[in-house]
């Protein structure tokens, strides 16, 4: 199966775009929430498609999903020494989100809670990131990926 790794790139920044996501916040939104975000998507979305994909394409979209994000870091501006720094400290939280999620649907709703907790700064009665999470992990489990690797599409959960 080809797999067109930019559609499903910009369909998860897409999905991190979503301004309601940052009003949960307890600061302004900033390029490492909307990360850190954008990480959880892609998680969540390897958590699952990691069934359907190959070994050599799941790494070949890992990598093209990190080559994507470093590009966004160079364009910000940082010099190289800082893109290598942000990007291994980017790839091990990327690593940390995904182990923390690998039972998320055993979780309760404090366990989920503490897991945005631990990684960003959301408000302490919030409920929203589980929310959302939890029906974008419904919307994975119920969709095959192909509707991720078409062009930018209307992602409605």
């Amino acid at each position: 199966m080809k797999i067109n790794y930019l559609n499903i790139y910009n369909n998860l920044i897409k999905l991190t775009r979503n301004k309601t996501i940052f009003l949960n916040l307890k600061n302004n939104d900033t390029f490492s929430d909307r990360l850190i975000v954008l990480l959880f998507h892609f998680a969540f979305f390897i958590k699952f498609y990691k069934k359907t994909l190959s070994k050599d394409e799941a790494q070949d979209l890992f990598d093209f999903f990190i080559r994507q994000i470093e590009l966004s870091i160079r364009e910000i501006g940082y010099g190289d020494v800082s893109v290598n720094k942000k990007m291994k400290d980017y790839v091990n939280l990327f690593y940390s989100i995904l182990e923390k999620i690998e039972l998320w649907e055993d979780f309760d709703k404090n366990k989920k809670i503490e897991i945005f907790s631990d990684l960003m700064n959301i408000k302490a009665d919030n409920d929203f990131f589980v929310d959302y999470f939890d029906k974008y992990n419904n919307f994975i489990i119920n969709n095959p990926l192909k509707i991720f690797t078409k062009d930018i599409i209307e992602l409605k959960f």
